[in-house]
């Protein structure tokens, strides 16, 4: 909800004036987004550009060695261009498209999309799902961004002793789905879990990721919780999403 502390641009929390410190100006998020839109947009029309005239070299030169090496320059140059790439739709809007989903073919879909990407850390997933005949209005394709980067972000921070847990049940007329992450060690707040992007920054990974997940799933008009258990150490992230109108009826 926005309140007189704070205000919603997108699909982030944006502080106010008096939230930045040593009287620095704040930045709108929103101009934010359309700058790093802007710039990731005219940056691969360059890197676009560099890829056809190596091509066009290619064509040219006739010593193999060489031909590797634009090969290679290719390759490099079409990493980066999707990683721009990937770096607008973080940042954009996201408009989902729904239509009428039985909830358990979207989880079996989501474990076969998992086990596609990611067939050695999908067997130390454990799945509990118990969704009967339940209907979802979602977008299934834009969705599935969601406990896509749950899942690979158990794999890629901290990953603690244990399986990780996938539990996906119907409760008060709910979608409910717990992920349950084994942590070697934590110690990030939660309350405001997935609307602080930008605030840890690695190498070709920039914090978007889970604001992005969080805004699809509230776009969804569901929620996105996460806590800490310090007595199992584990992360348990939570989500929630509302059933269709007939089968909360027929529940």
């Amino acid at each position: 909800m926005t309140d007189s502390h704070s205000k919603r641009s997108g699909s982030v929390i944006i502080m106010p004036d008096e939230a930045s410190q040593g009287g620095q100006d704040c930045i709108p998020w929103s101009d934010t987004s359309r700058f790093i839109g802007q710039l990731s947009h005219d940056l691969r029309n360059y890197l676009n550009a560099i890829e056809l005239q190596s091509a066009y070299i290619s064509e040219l030169q006739t010593g193999e060695d060489l031909k590797g090496e634009i090969k290679r320059l290719r390759e490099m140059v079409s990493t980066l261009a999707l990683t721009l790439q990937r770096l607008s739709k973080a940042v954009g809007e996201v408009a989902p498209n729904p239509i009428p989903y039985r909830a358990s073919d979207f989880i079996e879909d989501l474990r076969s999309h998992v086990e596609h990407d990611l067939p050695k850390e999908s067997a130390e997933i454990t799945w509990d799902v118990q969704l009967e005949d339940a209907m979802l209005n979602i977008d299934p394709q834009l969705l599935q961004e969601v406990f896509s980067e749950l899942i690979m972000n158990a794999f890629r921070h901290d990953r603690g002793k244990g399986p990780i847990i996938a539990r996906a049940k119907i409760g008060d007329d709910q979608f409910l789905f717990t992920f349950h992450e084994p942590k070697s060690r934590f110690d990030s707040p939660t309350q405001n879990w997935g609307r602080e992007p930008l605030r840890k920054i690695t190498q070709r990974h920039y914090g978007l990721g889970l604001n992005r997940a969080r805004a699809i799933v509230e776009a969804h008009g569901g929620e996105l919780h996460a806590q800490y258990d310090p007595n199992v150490s584990a992360l348990i992230t939570t989500v929630c999403l509302p059933i269709s109108a007939k089968s909360a009826q027929e529940t």
